[in-house]
């Protein structure tokens, strides 16, 4: 199926994007496209305007800041997941990331988009969360940052306000830390049916899931189990059960409620032991 008819405009730097925003308030923002484009195909999604800002130069790029990992909105997958500096500092990044759909889909797809998004079986939000990243947005009013925790706010909503774009990821560097990402995926689109994520730092335990509710969330109740505890396989197996009743779960034809809270307890428990080199 064709889209509806729309206009497109291309910015050159983040001023420009956040000026055409302004100037077409019902506009989308065209990242890597692999989610806005096949819903507009559907006509799941008719904008009247597209601003692509994929070649805007300040959106891309992994740096360190001090103590911060900084990686611009529009880094692809596949930068990500061959970046020397976050196979060094933060290995779930490129871990989580090369199990998402295909080389081509990793070539285009994007970090910010992903996160703007927020599809609540994407791989990268439990990732953030578990990491405790920090979200920079900027709008015609200035720049904001939020954290992980309060940016995803439910099935394909976030933080951002009207008129804002997602320009950075803040990921503090946690020397020592152990960290892994465990994903059931779904077996044609690769996306997660239920995704945990774990940071192992000193006797702090984070962990966060995807796939299983509206958004990516905290384990809060695993974390308080292991935090303080030695990390034996006995201990993982104890503190990995009935981490999220099922009621409040996503039901579909993949999976049902029931299952998906089998999974995440199935799933906390592989990467807690592959975290813990158990």
């Amino acid at each position: 199926m064709y889209t509806s008819e729309f206009a497109y405009k291309k910015a050159s730097s983040l001023a420009e994007a956040i000026h055409l925003l302004q100037q077409h308030p019902d506009a989308k923002l065209l990242a890597g496209g692999h989610s806005l484009i096949p819903t507009m195909k559907l006509r799941l999604a008719s904008p009247p305007a597209l601003i692509d800002i994929s070649r805007v130069p300040e959106l891309r790029g992994i740096r360190r800041e001090g103590e911060t990992l900084v990686i611009g909105a529009m880094t692809t997958y596949h930068e990500l997941e061959t970046s020397d500096l976050l196979k060094q500092h933060c290995p779930i990044i490129p871990q989580a990331v090369h199990l998402i759909g295909d080389p081509m889909v990793r070539a285009k797809g994007t970090i910010g988009g992903s996160l703007a998004h927020a599809d609540p079986a994407a791989d990268l939000p439990a990732s953030m969360l578990a990491l405790g990243a920090q979200i920079k947005v900027q709008g015609p009013s200035g720049s904001r940052v939020v954290e992980a925790e309060q940016f995803f706010t439910g099935m394909f909503s976030t933080a951002l306000q009207e008129g804002e774009i997602l320009s950075e990821v803040h990921i503090p560097i946690r020397p020592g830390a152990r960290m892994a990402y465990a994903k059931f995926p779904h077996p044609a689109s690769r996306y997660a049916v239920v995704g945990v994520a774990v940071v192992l730092d000193g006797n702090t335990v984070r962990a966060a899931v995807t796939g299983a509710g509206e958004h990516a969330m905290r384990l809060t109740k695993l974390e308080q189990a292991l935090s303080g505890q030695p990390l034996t396989a006995q201990n993982i197996a104890a503190a990995c059960q009935g981490l999220l009743p099922p009621d409040n779960l996503n039901h579909d034809l993949v999976a049902s409620k029931e299952y998906r809270a089998h999974l995440v307890d199935v799933m906390a428990k592989r990467a807690l032991m592959q975290a813990a080199g158990l």
